[in-house]
């Protein structure tokens, strides 16, 4: 079903162009956290949608992609005085 039959059953007063640019307003963001060893932990995160957003998400039932996995940097070589 496309988006735009979606919406028809859903929410008839909107139109696809308009979802999708709410939609631009969810961000990819990487969150690092520092380990003991020397290395980072990424976390790539979707930001959350707004209140308004997520309830149309409710509504439609979209097939959004799952948080992507973390990964880890290697170790840093650590630089020593002679």
């Amino acid at each position: 079903m496309t988006l735009k039959n979606r919406l028809q059953i859903h929410a008839p007063g909107l139109t696809p162009a308009a979802v999708l640019e709410r939609l631009g307003t969810v961000q990819m963001i990487d969150v690092w956290i520092p380990t003991l060893d020397g290395r980072w932990l990424i976390l790539p995160r979707y930001t959350q949608p707004a209140k308004d957003l997520q309830e149309l998400l409710d509504k439609i039932h979209p097939a959004l992609p799952s948080q992507p996995a973390p990964r880890i940097t290697a170790a840093q070589a650590i630089s020593r005085s002679a």
